[in-house]
């Protein structure tokens, strides 16, 4: 294997010291440590992991429809690889049955996941840029494609070395030391890293923020990017088009002939749209009257990618409506959903990253916009959890109403005293 540097990690008191650097992100300053080193893997000798991971991906995307996140209109925009990604860091923190039941549950690799994972961010490295330099008005030719793993620790609770190693080696994830009591800082300082990442297009993290949290796992994706053959604005005209609920309405389309993939299946037509490099939109299109069925739309989402893979490009007009949308999504309940209750409820589970670590609140945000020239989107997924107590929860009792007592000599168990309390004052 070769190595290459990587974005650094701080241990915390239960950890090695490592030494202190200045982020370059301000307000406010945040800390990395230098010292660790991302490993670099070969992609080809994890071809099954990475299918595995790719399916994975496709289930989550299907959890994530279903929810249909907070726009109430149908409208829904996720990142099943945003969220993929953020639950195998999560992951790599995992013991015992929350382990089982996160790879059981999501269909995670039984082996090599985190090289397989790093190996999948890598190959998306290849088209890494700066959110902030992108003219969204004219998505960029070359694509651009960036994502950033972020793990912030409240600096005065123990983080197991071996995760922190682990995030820094396999998904190059720095981690910030915050005082999450201080939230007129550390707030500020989470939102500006998603603000960061996502180019301005999410300004706050989507999980929320509670002071008694003391770790924070984030993932942000940013896409932006030209078509291959750009619309014309000159032919985008309004034409009908059919709601969820059967309305007819006018809605501004784009159209256009080009040669691209199609394919088609029982239920179902798809088109695969180039971007000008590396990319596509891949678009699937229902039988009247089927798109309220996720299950099924899921599923043609899998056959058409295996369909439009083997598709030889044709000629095809095209008509494609422009859309600005966005999404906000409660993960917890997506979780349980997908049959996580245990990983939301185990208290020991993911004990190598803080013990009595607890998930206290998971979310994540989208948006995409879709117009003649190319598209733009952003995501982050979020999952904050609480470091709760490093033993079982300890009973209570509260001697609130009439009791009694006894005075015991513990050798021979005899009661000197023996009394009734029924009124203390």
């Amino acid at each position: 294997m070769k190595r290459k540097t990587s974005a650094r990690i701080i241990a915390t008191a239960a950890a090695v010291t490592l030494v202190l650097s200045a982020c370059s992100a301000s307000p406010p300053a945040l800390l990395k440590a230098d010292g660790v080193e991302r490993v670099s893997v070969d992609r080809s000798a994890y071809q099954a992991e990475l299918a595995q991971l790719r399916t994975s991906a496709r289930k989550l995307g299907a959890a994530l429809l279903a929810d249909g996140g907070d726009a109430g209109n149908g409208n829904v925009v996720s990142s099943p690889g945003s969220l993929l990604i953020t639950l195998a860091m999560l992951r790599a923190g995992a013991s015992g049955a929350t382990a089982a039941e996160m790879d059981r549950a999501l269909g995670l690799p039984a082996g090599h996941r985190d090289e397989a994972g790093n190996a999948l961010l890598a190959s998306l490295e290849a088209f890494d840029g700066d959110p902030g330099s992108v003219d969204e008005k004219n998505p960029p030719r070359r694509p651009v494609l960036h994502t950033a793993n972020g793990l912030f620790v409240d600096k005065s609770v123990p983080t197991g070395e071996g995760y922190l190693r682990s995030l820094a080696t396999y998904y190059g994830t720095g981690t910030y030391p915050v005082d999450f009591q201080d939230e007129a800082v550390t707030k500020p300082a989470i939102d500006a890293w998603v603000n960061k990442n996502t180019g301005g297009r999410i300004k706050k993290a989507p999980a929320g923020y509670r002071r008694v949290n003391t770790l924070s796992v984030l993932n942000a994706v940013y896409f932006a990017a030209a078509w291959k053959v750009p619309f014309d604005p000159a032919d985008t005209t309004d034409r009908p088009f059919t709601t969820a609920d059967g309305r007819q309405v006018a809605v501004a389309t784009m159209s256009g002939v080009r040669d691209i993939a199609t394919a088609q299946g029982p239920g179902w037509e798809a088109a695969d749209l180039p971007y000008a490099e590396g990319f596509v939109m891949r678009l699937v299109l229902p039988g009247a009257g089927a798109a309220g069925d996720v299950g099924a739309a899921a599923q043609n989402l899998a056959d058409a990618a295996r369909a439009l893979e083997a598709a030889a490009p044709t000629p095809t007009q095209l008509y494609l409506p422009r859309w600005d949308q966005k999404s906000n999504f409660e993960l917890r309940k997506v979780f349980a959903g997908l049959g996580l209750q245990g990983m939301l409820n185990t208290v020991t589970g993911f004990d190598p990253i803080q013990r009595g670590l607890k998930i206290q609140q998971a979310g994540q945000s989208a948006n995409i916009t879709v117009a003649e020239k190319g598209t733009v989107a952003a995501a982050v997924t979020q999952i904050n959890a609480r470091a709760v107590s490093g033993t079982a929860p300890m009973k209570a009792i509260s001697f609130d109403r009439p009791f009694y007592y006894e005075i015991v000599h513990v050798e021979t168990g005899l009661p000197l005293f023996m009394g009734k309390v029924s009124d203390p004052r």
